[in-house]
């Protein structure tokens, strides 16, 4: 493996940032192969998953701002 962490520290830091077992599998298997720009790739589609989850999270708490700001305005 090309890069200086262990492949432990590797595989906790991808379960960490919410990687499944497959993905975290592969992305260990591209690294011991070498084949970083791959991995890089894999990682980067994780990554846009992740953000993805957090735009929808962020709408669906804009969704239950403006009920409460609705909900608070017609009590007054």
């Amino acid at each position: 493996m090309t890069i200086r962490s262990s492949r432990e520290s590797i595989r906790q830091n991808l379960l960490d940032a919410g990687c499944d077992s497959v993905t975290t599998q592969k992305a260990l298997s591209q690294l011991e192969a070498e084949r970083v720009s791959e991995c890089l790739r894999l990682l980067s589609r994780h990554r846009r998953e992740l953000l993805e989850q957090l735009h929808r999270a962020e709408r669906r708490i804009d969704c239950l701002d403006y009920l409460v700001y609705e909900l608070e305005h017609q009590q007054k």
